[in-house]
């Protein structure tokens, strides 16, 4: 947590850990106990122990069978469908992805900013090929992916230094490395429209993926689409001569529908 908000009168530190602990969820755990979550988020458990209480008597948490081990709750899931609802890009991109999906075979995403993380939040898979298996929920890092490199590009300047103190050196991410891509990030965006990171210092061997960022009105920061696929299905002459390119001109569709200018100015990089 950010010491510098910590310090902030209006900041609501109780709600903050509250928070935390909602977050410590990932799509693969088969439910979390007090001292798994103690330890994801840095909480004492006699801490985490009231809040997981008080979360689960609001219906954000749930017991499982065993009453030892915490899930999402349906609160949490209402809450999601009413941001989700609230967006109205969210809904509009879903038949553009799909069928940028489908006409690649490359898995679509959706991905925004979570503190020091890159969070998925939409996947659209191809029909009929096999894809990647990331889903709702992972966290990606900033450095070493695509998604990562063109958020760090497109944020506005406040925006790139709190997520480069969000990150804390995650994989690397040194204030000066973070400089690098950004730089990398933004010159790829005012020349070809989408961000492809070097392969070879790609945080997973077995992914190459190619990202556009998208500036909505509804929100402060940015978001990012991102196609990704197994490098054999995804060479990184595919992502400049095709797959690039169709990803921003499905970009720029949705911004169209919107009503917006079609790509980020120089102002917003």
């Amino acid at each position: 947590m950010d010491g510098d908000l910590e310090k902030d009168r209006r900041f609501a530190t109780t709600l903050a850990r509250g928070l935390s602990v909602l977050r410590a969820f990932r799509p693969s755990d088969d439910g979390l106990g007090n001292a798994e979550i103690s330890d994801r988020t840095g909480l004492p458990k006699s801490t985490v122990s009231r809040l997981t209480f008080t979360l689960q008597s609001l219906g954000y948490l749930t017991h499982t069978r065993r009453h030892d081990r915490y899930r999402p709750g349906p609160a949490l899931l209402a809450l999601g469908n009413m941001a989700s609802a609230s967006l109205s890009f969210v809904d509009l991109s879903g038949p553009l992805m799909q069928r940028l999906a489908d006409e690649t075979g490359t898995l679509s995403l959706l991905l925004v900013r979570d503190a020091g993380k890159m969070l998925i939040v939409k996947t659209w898979r191809p029909r009929g090929v096999a894809s990647l298996w990331l889903e709702v929920g992972h966290r990606l890092p900033f450095n070493g992916t695509s998604s990562g490199h063109a958020m760090l590009g497109a944020l506005p300047v406040d925006g790139f230094a709190q997520a480069v103190r969000d990150a804390a050196g995650d994989r690397g991410l040194t204030p000066d490395q973070a400089h690098v891509n950004r730089d990398l990030a933004q010159s790829q965006i005012q020349t070809r429209g989408y961000v492809i990171t070097d392969p070879d210092s790609y945080f997973a061997a077995n992914i190459h993926a190619v990202a556009v960022p998208f500036q909505s009105r509804e929100l402060g920061d940015p978001v990012v689409f991102t196609c990704g696929a197994m490098p054999e299905a995804l060479s990184v002459a595919r992502m400049r001569e095709e797959v690039g390119p169709k990803l921003l001109q499905t970009v720029r569709d949705l911004e169209r529908m919107m009503g917006q200018s079609s790509g980020m100015s120089a102002h917003d990089l």
